[in-house]
């Protein structure tokens, strides 16, 4: 049994995901900032922990991870005011990485996107734009960080089924990028228990290889 941290625990992704890890037996506690969610947490067999990781500091985030084995990142500021979307997407999911590395938490998946990186080619008056700046300054730290980490880059996210079918591309791959969050939620579960996948940045979408296989078996 693996004792995981999940941060924006509410998230549909998240949710999904928390489900999968409690039904394998891993002990999953996820982080909420409402506890008004508590309860839909509680459902998926997740244990839920009313905690703001946007207010909080390194050294209070580093408290709540301590005693787990690995963190998940599947926390956002849901677009819509720049100002919280850096305070969130960059600023929080920053420290929470250098939290994890005080706590002993050596292994970090970081849910992103699948256009994620410094030049992610959004203009600047393009709503998105600082979205795209924030993650990709998370992203690049991450990468600069000791933690065993793996970053999840899926395309745009839907409400299909979990086929447990994806194709790993490359970025600016032409066709859609269509990817279902239960697809994501299997993709992170799989690499939680797939520790060589630790280093490498997956971009997938919906495909049609069996996850293990596009994992790399």
């Amino acid at each position: 049994m693996t004792r995981i941290a999940i941060i924006g625990g509410h998230g549909k992704v998240a949710l999904k995901l928390s489900r999968l890890l409690s039904d394998k037996g891993h002990e999953v506690a996820s982080f909420i900032r409402n506890p008004q969610h508590s309860d839909d947490v509680a459902a998926t067999g997740a244990t839920p922990s009313v905690f703001d990781v946007e207010k909080s500091t390194t050294a209070e985030i580093a408290a709540a991870l301590s005693g787990r084995d690995a963190v998940v990142w599947s926390a956002g500021a849901g677009g819509g005011n720049p100002a919280r979307t850096y305070a969130v997407d960059r600023d929080a999911a920053i420290r929470s990485m250098d939290a994890a590395a005080e706590a002993g938490v050596g292994r970090y998946v970081m849910v992103s996107y699948v256009g994620s990186r410094k030049d992610h080619g959004v203009p600047p008056e393009n709503s998105f734009f600082h979205y795209a700046e924030a993650k990709a300054a998370a992203d690049e730290y991450l990468r600069g960080t000791s933690l065993a980490w793996t970053m999840l880059a899926p395309g745009t996210l839907t409400e299909g089924p979990g086929s447990g079918l994806i194709e790993v591309i490359e970025h600016g791959a032409p066709g859609s990028t269509a990817t279902s969050r239960a697809n994501v939620a299997l993709v992170a579960a799989a690499v939680l228990e797939r520790p060589e996948t630790a280093g490498r940045t997956i971009r997938f979408r919906d495909g049609s290889v069996p996850v293990d296989e596009a994992l790399g078996n």
